[in-house]
């Protein structure tokens, strides 16, 4: 098959067999897992033709014209057909744990269909050729995923989803924005061809609308509120598409900025890194607070996106020698959503089991599951960056390249340096503390599910009592993609660095096979502090100031988080719904009362109208006519029905005042500056209409 072929059954597919898997599912919910299995499964088996044949079709554009008004296109690359082959294995295999876990769900298939369809738009999006190609996919793939979110229909889950679709709206606007300003100024938005169009034009505050679309999608700070929420409500299949994948779009466009529009821009690198420390240090110290599996795992995959851009500012500042900050975030990026399938698949057996995640219900759960624990395990050391598992492979390298920037700014390399040396020291240590905060974390869930009691006998007895806590069929899911860890970290040659291989020329780098001793003792040393901090933090944090003990001397664990640091409840919540529109509507009324009392004032004073000029005549035909039919009715009425009570009312003159009345409060509307923003917000939304209805017929 050609590659176009391929890449319109990968993007279309899923999408035209999300509907028919709903007609299915209204027939038969196992024909229905069947099908969506089977599709995912087809799915990835196209990722794998493409990745092993990318290098003929490389560089290729598909198209298809018209659509949407500028087309859609396609092409291949190793960095885009790898990301494509990760989405679609992580796809796969969580609709095959579907199965089980949605068992006795309510609204499988409208959740199905939805999970279909976004699968195509994510597809849609690593595949795009163009940025008006990501945007559309972008917001198929942000409005379809709402769904998942409110999947359950609660309360929070609904606040969840509104929370996740605002910040959606608002990023996809503004990246929507940015596309318009970068359209203007360069004239093309195929992405091969961003660089050479950017040069010698400022093109910051285009790329900086489009960073804060990506960003939010990505969950970089500080619109990163809606993954604490939205994870812990959505489903946990769910939770691992949107961590693993769908974070990685908005990652995707910040790699386009940075490497195809900004490349080796040390202020661009500059202002990435320092939004991915913050990201990086604030999501693992939520993650070392939270006391929810779930909530936990969110939290940390806001550190993680942090980690990743940590590796895209790195980048930026080292330049033309970015190779080793090129391989670290490509493969921190593969390791995040490989580890956050199975975390979150493993939190979904323990909720689809007992139904709870507050770490106090679910202790114990775990202690005699073996199985179970070894899943977990296996994703807990990897994104811990534990030697021999793979989170260790890409985090020594993006911990090498900023000790390989700390080199070069002692050694008087860098030439108009942003951050001095001991800037970049004290980066290098938020690192060290964030990896030590992941373990930490990572160790408290582990003893809490696996090596603690229960504090409830009973409790504890059901749960040891549960040998059959998942089907096989979801048991060789989980342990396959937890095998794949120790693997990759334990042979990089043949796994991951292969991976960084793909990735380079879409990275800005075009010379493969730089090779990179992993287990020497400088590289294992950055690890080794991390996994002692990590230990420290857990024995003399977590262990200490974060538990309670109770009046009978057992201890819980409580959240000590500060209620008032929630972004969400405390700062975006009032200043979007109260304090903007209150300022808005104030800043309106002054508008409209200056612009009536000008005119008020130039007829008074310029204009000098008279009151022949402004006295109107009472009524019109219409209200003579009405008003001499009702006279003479009242006339007849008075004559036969009324003569002890004849009525007396001139309707000729009612009438007429009534018309005047109104022909002055609709005149005192139209000239006021309201009336005009409301014609005009109708006049935009029939414009929009127009636009949308004419790019479909």
């Amino acid at each position: 098959m050609s590659e176009s072929v391929l890449i319109y059954l990968m993007i279309f597919m899923p999408m035209v067999g999300a509907f028919v898997s709903y007609l299915v599912g209204r027939k038969s919910k196992k024909g229905r897992d069947y099908l969506v299995s089977g599709i995912a499964i087809a799915e990835f088996v196209i990722a794998l033709m493409l990745v092993l044949q990318y290098q003929k079709w490389e560089g290729a554009i598909v198209t298809l014209p018209e659509v949407c008004g500028m087309g859609l296109t396609f092409t291949v690359d190793g960095f885009r057909v790898l990301y494509a082959g990760i989405a679609t294995f992580m796809w796969m295999m969580t609709s095959v744990f579907s199965a089980e876990y949605f068992e006795h769900y309510r609204n499988r298939n409208r959740y199905y269909l939805f999970q279909l369809v976004t699968l195509g738009a994510t597809v849609g999006i690593f595949l795009s050729a163009d940025l008006y190609t990501t945007f559309v996919f972008f917001e198929v793939m942000s409005v379809s995923s709402y769904v998942w979110v409110a999947q359950d229909e609660r309360q929070e889950s609904l606040r969840a989803a509104a929370t996740y679709l605002a910040v959606a709206v608002i990023g996809g606007l503004t990246l929507l924005m940015g596309l318009f300003l970068l359209y203007t100024q360069v004239g093309t938005l195929r992405i091969d061809q961003l660089y050479e169009a950017c040069q010698g034009k400022d093109v910051y505050v285009a790329c900086f609308c489009m960073l804060v679309g990506f960003g939010a999608k990505a969950g970089a700070f500080p619109l990163q509120i809606w993954l604490p929420k939205a994870h812990p409500v959505a489903p946990a299949p769910a939770s691992a598409l949107l961590s693993g994948i769908l974070t990685k779009t908005g990652i995707f466009g910040v790699l386009v900025i940075s490497c195809q529009i900004l490349l080796h821009d040390v202020t661009w690198g500059a202002i990435i890194l320092v939004i991915g420390m913050i990201t990086m240090f604030l999501g693992a110290l939520l993650a070392v607070f939270s006391i929810d599996f779930k909530r936990t795992l969110a939290c940390s995959s806001v550190s993680q996106i942090g980690f990743i851009l940590v590796g895209v500012g790195m980048q930026g500042l080292l330049g033309e020698h970015n190779e080793i900050a090129i391989r670290g975030t490509v493969l921190h990026m593969v390791n995040h959503s490989l580890f956050k399938l199975v975390l979150f698949m493993a939190a979904g057996v323990i909720y689809m089991n007992i139904h709870k995640l507050d770490l106090n219900d679910i202790r114990g759960f775990g202690r005699k599951k073996p199985l179970l624990a070894f899943i977990y395990l296996m994703g807990a050391l990897g994104i811990g960056g534990v030697p021999l598992w793979s989170g260790y492979i890409s985090k020594t390298l993006l911990h090498e390249s900023i000790v390989e920037y700390i080199h070069e700014l002692q050694g008087g390399h860098v030439l108009g340096a942003i951050f001095s040396v001991n800037n970049m020291q004290v980066m290098e240590w938020v690192f060290l503390i964030s990896g030590g905060m992941t373990i930490a974390y990572m160790c408290k869930l582990f003893v809490v599910v696996f090596l603690e009691k229960n504090l409830d006998d009973k409790v504890q007895a059901e749960y040891d009592a549960k040998k059959k806590y998942m089907n096989p069929v979801s048991a060789i899911v989980l342990t396959v993609s937890a095998a794949l860890f120790p693997i990759m970290g334990m042979l990089p040659g043949f796994t991951m660095d292969k991976m960084a291989d793909m990735s380079e020329g879409f990275m800005g780098w075009n010379h493969a096979g730089h090779s990179v001793d992993y287990f020497t003792w400088t590289n294992l040393r950055g690890s080794l502090i991390s996994i002692f901090i990590g230990l420290a933090i857990y024995f003399l944090i977590v262990r200490q100031l974060l538990m309670k003990r109770q009046e009978d001397g057992t201890r819980i664990y409580v959240n000590r988080w500060w209620k008032y640091l929630d972004l969400e409840d405390y700062f975006y919540r009032p200043v979007l719904l109260n304090i903007i529109p209150a300022i808005a509507g104030t800043v309106c009324l002054v508008m409209d009362r200056l612009v009536d009392g000008t005119v008020v004032l130039l007829r008074k004073t310029i204009y000098k109208d008279s009151p022949r000029q402004t006295e109107l005549d009472e009524g019109n035909e219409v209200t003579h006519g009405i008003g001499a039919i009702l006279n003479k009715l009242q006339c007849f009425l008075n004559h036969t029905l009324w003569r002890s009570h004849p009525k007396d009312t001139d309707y000729e003159h009612r009438m007429a005042m009534k018309f005047s009345s109104l022909k002055e409060n609709t005149g005192f509307i139209g000239r006021s500056l309201s009336y005009g923003l409301i014609l005009f917000c109708l006049g935009l939304c029939a414009v929009l209409i127009y636009l949308l209805v004419s790019s479909v017929f």
